[in-house]
């Protein structure tokens, strides 16, 4: 017995990680239609897992191609178990507002991603309680990513989730979040999520605000997935009065778009399992996730996006197909500065059938 409790008491380390390509065929880009596509790289990461009695580190670090912002920390925290319900994380950790882990079931995510709603990372504190019926969180932020650490730098666009950037900040964040789970195998799953912080200025040197707030179901049966989900955000960003506060700027992977200051957020995510023996294949998954964003001001030109595909499942290798549609969206044919913001009334409907092709070890 002394001898299993020893095991039990030792330092553990569990290293993974995923080797990931893509093939990409645009409709808006002329010379890629006449190859017929291009395939090449997306990233290499690495994920580490250590525990010692009840303390616990997660990490994960990606690498990928220059243009898309090099290496960077996706998450990366430190916790403490204090019983088998209760917990608390520290660094860089997920930020517990909406639909988690994610909001979508495709390898280009749901729209909410690209306004920093879906699977962001932020740095500071936060405590979790997960029950048979109730799963609770409330987190403190103290900024996003900072990577600079000067006394008027902006963030760095080198990012895997979007922050707001240019010449505004992310500070003192206070997030909270409610599910109550019920049915049969507690399988329903609605909530909702609320979160408040500044917005410091570089240039006035003054505070903003901005806030949110989500309500969220989640259906989790056997073979079918629902997420629907709906959102209000505001920001209120104290810029100079020459700058047009209707309008941040965010980044991830290296570049910086705009934002609409303020909008409603509405998606619909469906998935449905198919298991099946076809060679090293064991399981299809089909899913159509779509999303809409309702700017509050009247010039601008709302945003769409729909990606309708299916996750092939072949022992390690994890393949999802993927046709993505988006209108007013910066990587699906926009022009990439403002679709997210001010739009375009002339813009169409552009598309992507896209592949990738992970070994996740």
């Amino acid at each position: 017995m002394a001898q299993d409790d020893n095991e039990a008491e030792k330092p553990k380390l569990d290293i993974g990680g995923a080797l990931r390509f893509n093939y990409n065929l645009s409709s808006w880009k002329e010379g890629q239609k006449k190859r017929g596509g291009d395939f090449g790289y997306d990233i290499f990461r690495i994920n580490a897992k250590g525990s010692y009695k009840d303390i616990f580190l997660n990490v994960e670090y990606r690498l990928y191609s220059e243009s898309f912002g090099g290496g960077f920390l996706k998450q990366g925290w430190v916790g403490y178990n204090f019983n088998d319900q209760d917990q608390i994380q520290v660094g860089l950790t997920q930020v517990p507002f909406g639909l988690q882990q994610y909001n979508s079931h495709n390898w280009f995510f749901n729209i909410s991603y690209y306004v920093g709603l879906e699977d962001d990372h932020d740095m500071g504190i936060k405590y979790m309680h997960d029950s048979e019926d109730f799963q609770y969180q409330f987190a403190f932020f103290k900024n996003a990513e900072e990577l600079r650490f000067g006394s008027n730098t902006e963030v760095s666009p080198s990012r895997y989730s979007y922050d707001i950037a240019g010449r505004n900040k992310e500070i003192n964040q206070f997030n909270g979040k409610f599910i109550y789970k019920f049915g049969k195998n507690k399988n329903h799953q609605i909530g909702t999520s609320v979160q408040y912080g500044g917005i410091y200025n570089i240039d006035t040197e003054e505070t903003g605000d901005h806030h949110g707030f989500a309500l969220h179901y989640e259906y989790l049966g056997e073979k079918w997935n629902v997420k629907a989900q709906g959102m209000i955000i505001e920001h209120n960003p104290a810029t100079p009065d020459t700058v047009n506060s209707n309008v941040l700027k965010f980044a991830a992977y290296g570049a910086p778009y705009e934002v609409a200051a303020d909008f409603n957020m509405y998606t619909l995510a469906v998935s449905r399992k198919i298991p099946v023996e076809i060679g090293p294949i064991s399981n299809l998954e089909f899913y159509n996730d779509f999303g809409f964003m309702d700017k509050s001001e009247d010039t601008f030109e709302d945003s769409f996006m729909n990606v309708t595909g299916v996750l092939v499942t072949a022992g390690q290798i994890y393949t999802y197909i993927d046709y993505a549609a988006g209108y007013n969206h910066s990587w699906l044919g926009g022009n990439f500065v403002d679709d997210f913001s001010v739009g375009n009334s002339d813009a169409k409907w552009e598309a992507r059938f896209n592949i990738n092709i992970g070994y996740y070890f």
